[in-house]
């Protein structure tokens, strides 16, 4: 999740950068610099590209593309703080979602790291409330299927291989975006171009990393660790835009840290309890 956490920032400043471009024209190709690797790793290994749980497999694609279109369009609607604050919302749909399907139990302690955590990123990132009204929405939106993504990757389990996740991912969301950017089409000048091919490849290692997590672990433990990436956002912004930030920022990130450590403290001594 600490890649997962890292090759995002980089996706979110490459989208950042790409500002005139519309959402569908971002997400067409990201999708398509991912399967550059993901078809090519299948086929020398022999995976079947077809899956095992293609249902779930069909629903995991859905459910991504509609969360990843959603964001970046609340992107342009919310000041960039509100929106990845909203954002950080999704692990806290996945543990109630997990709660409900997975019949994952979530002790009442854990519920209030969440919250603590939460508010850790809107101290960091900060949150308007006079700006509640279509973003808002389309940001809560885009949290819970972020929030069913996680679910639906942890239900898929080991059945089929991370990359057998991922290419169906990425193809629909090549497909369906490449169909909806033809009417929007602008294209790319100079670095433009190596900028947008670009973020095929970190999200690509992005989601091949989170897929790996969300298989191998239970939801409650990984999808908190998702808040990595506002630490990982601030740092790039410190080195890169010279951003500066404040006291309330730096007690933020503190506030993060904590309650992710002192979650994963509380499921580490149930396990121990239950050993």
């Amino acid at each position: 999740m600490i890649i997962n956490a890292l090759a995002f920032t980089l996706l979110n400043v490459g989208v950042k950068y790409l500002e005139k471009f519309n959402v569908y024209q971002i997400v067409c190709f990201r999708a398509f610099g991912s399967l550059f690797f993901t078809y090519p790793f299948l086929i020398k290994h022999n995976i079947s590209i077809v899956g095992n749980k293609v249902k779930l497999l069909l629903l995991r694609s859905a459910c991504g593309l509609i969360a990843m279109t959603l964001f970046f369009s609340s992107l342009k609607l919310l000041p960039a703080g509100t929106a990845v604050s909203i954002r950080y919302v999704a692990p806290i749909f996945a543990a109630v979602f997990a709660l409900f399907i997975l019949k994952e139990r979530v002790k009442p302690l854990q519920w209030l790291f969440f919250i603590s955590a939460f508010i850790g990123v809107l101290m960091l990132k900060g949150f308007d409330l006079s700006m509640v009204g279509l973003g808002f929405l389309i940001a809560i939106i885009s949290a819970i299927f972020t929030g069913l993504v996680f679910i639906i990757i942890r239900q898929i389990g080991n059945k089929d291989h991370p990359i057998v996740v991922v290419n169906y991912f990425m193809t629909m969301s090549f497909v369906v975006s490449g169909i909806l950017c033809i009417n929007y089409w602008v294209t790319p000048q100079g670095w433009e171009w190596l900028v947008l091919l670009s973020l095929g490849v970190t999200g690509y290692y992005g989601q091949v990393y989170m897929t790996k997590a969300m298989q191998q672990s239970e939801t409650r433990l990984v999808a908190p660790l998702k808040y990595i990436e506002v630490i990982f956002t601030m740092l790039v912004g410190v080195i890169w835009f010279q951003e500066g930030y404040t006291l309330m920022s730096v007690s933020g990130i503190l506030l993060i840290l904590v309650s992710l450590v002192m979650n994963v403290y509380v499921i580490n001594h149930k396990y121990q309890k239950q050993t």
